[in-house]
């Protein structure tokens, strides 16, 4: 039996009522955004929409997120699921995009790793003619090192992850939002309007799915946070790693806001911080480290209280050099951006994508 296909049993999940044991039957069934029965009319109307799963890969790399994708409680005859091998994720998903044949895009990254039920939840919102895009919280594992799980904490914290830090944590109950809290390694789109609009700006990478997310509010559409729609995927493994990610996060937000001219003001405060800190080269007067030595106790108070809540002091040391890497490295990018982006050289010709079909659509047979 292929692992990818669900048992007999699930090839009638349109046909049959859930389980009393399941959380899709009666009062505990999850609203939609919309206010009406999102699980409910699913079940009841036998209403699923097919979806497409696309994973961006390297060539040759190793896609570990086939390995939550073994088990999914989701009919075989309603889902696909496409690799997409090449060296720009932007183009990679986009090509995908154009030949996936469901309703319903869903994008993770070659190492996020699903619940079993993660398909029946996003399609629940989709009741709602006015929703976009669904998407939930990237969770760091417990079983990565002292080192990605301290990453994990600062960026799940106000000080570290600020208005995004929803992203890394689960909190709070399904609502609308922007795309500070949604995350391409665990969102999905609506095919039809993903590729109306012409799908990611592949002259970015990475915030390609924050434009473009932009472009959907500004067409009144809707973007859905479901904390409970949690994938797992690890942090970057050594600090020299993690140092470049929040350099490139910070160059991909500048240059996210000058192609959509739409400013976030919060984001900008790291570069503010890496100018104060350039500035107090040729000061020394002791009221400008007035900021520094708040930033210092507020560096302080963060630490600890990352670490306590995590129940692991081993943490406070590296908590006290993360925040601001965080800070400083994504401010350092955002200047580059702004700085380098008349200089930048579009690439010429089209980038070589490899397409793989790991899981087709299948007529159903009962």
């Amino acid at each position: 039996m292929d692992p990818l296909v669900p048992s007999r049993e699930l090839l009638l999940i349109h046909r049959q009522a859930p389980p009393p044991s399941s959380p899709l039957r009666g009062k505990d069934s999850l609203p939609s955004p919309s206010g009406e029965v999102g699980w409910g009319k699913i079940w009841e109307e036998g209403f699923i929409l097919t979806v497409s799963i696309i994973i961006p890969v390297k060539p040759g790399g190793e896609v570990k997120a086939l390995k939550g994708l073994t088990g999914l409680d989701y009919p075989p005859d309603k889902l696909e699921i496409i690799i997409a091998e090449g060296m720009q994720p932007s183009v990679q998903r986009n090509k995908a995009a154009r030949e996936a044949h469901g309703d319903i895009l869903y994008f993770l990254d070659d190492d996020s790793l699903t619940a079993p039920d993660f398909l029946l939840r996003t399609v629940s919102h989709y009741d709602n003619p006015t929703v976009a895009a669904v998407g939930g919280p990237s969770l760091t594992p417990d079983t990565d090192s002292l080192l990605q799980r301290s990453i994990g904490v600062a960026l799940a914290s106000s000080l570290g992850g600020g208005g995004m830090r929803n992203r890394y944590r689960r909190t709070g109950n399904v609502r609308a939002t922007g795309d500070q809290e949604l995350i391409l390694c665990n969102l999905s789109f609506r095919r039809n309007l993903f590729l109306e609009l012409g799908g990611l700006d592949k002259r970015l990478y990475p915030n390609e799915e924050n434009e473009l997310m932009d472009r959907l509010r500004g067409r009144g559409s809707m973007l859905i946070h479901d904390p409970d729609l949690a994938i797992y995927r690890s942090q970057r493994s050594s600090y020299r790693a993690f140092l470049r990610q929040f350099l490139n996060y910070g160059r991909g937000r500048a240059e996210q806001t000058i192609i959509s001219r739409t400013i976030h003001p919060t984001t900008l405060l790291p570069a503010l911080m890496v100018l104060y800190f350039l500035l107090m080269l040729f000061f020394s007067e002791p009221v400008y480290y007035l900021p520094l030595l708040c930033y210092a106790g507020l560096l302080a108070f963060a630490a600890c209280h990352g670490a306590l809540r995590a129940g692991e002091w081993k943490m406070l040391p590296l908590l006290m050099i993360i925040f601001p890497t965080i800070h400083l490295a994504y401010g350092a990018g955002l200047w580059r951006g702004l700085i380098c982006w008349p200089f930048k050289k579009a690439k010429t010709g089209e980038p070589v994508v490899s397409l793989r079909w790991v899981k087709e659509f299948q007529r159903q047979h009962v």
